[in-house]
């Protein structure tokens, strides 16, 4: 299977690294995820993401002169995400962290935002001392 720039493969962790981790494709070749494409997410540990011989979908970004390949997890599965079917029950989908629905979950951040909001509004008066203002006078 010959490698091409933009192709979607299956690949396996052979080797990881603190700036990024080598996937085998068959066939001989290695391919090099960097630390940043490896999550949407800022990747601190590679290991909380990755394994040894874990498998694991990539796109393939670049492949240079040298033949060295470039690879990135993440944009395979950014690709994955925007090819859901049209079928799917979004009422499920859209349910938060807390199991309510994307309406109740905004609008329980709504509340605690404004209410962090009042406790910053408090905390800087308090600091001025409450109402004094500058210039009048």
């Amino acid at each position: 299977m010959s490698v091409e720039v933009g192709q979607i493969m299956e690949g396996t962790v052979s080797g990881i690294t603190n700036f990024g981790a080598f996937i085998e494709l068959g066939e001989g070749k290695t391919g090099m995820v960097h630390i940043s494409e490896i999550a949407d997410a800022y990747v601190r540990d590679i290991h909380s993401y990755l394994k040894l011989n874990d498998k694991v979908k990539v796109k393939v970004l670049s492949i240079d002169e040298k033949g060295k390949i470039s690879l990135s997890i993440r944009q395979a599965m950014q690709i994955k995400k925007s090819s859901r079917p049209a079928d799917i029950d979004w009422s499920k989908e859209l349910r938060g962290p807390t199991g309510g629905t994307f309406e109740e979950v905004l609008s329980k951040f709504m509340k605690d935002s404004e209410e962090r909001l009042l406790d910053i509004k408090r905390n800087r008066e308090a600091k001025r001392g409450g109402g004094y203002s500058r210039g009048r006078g």
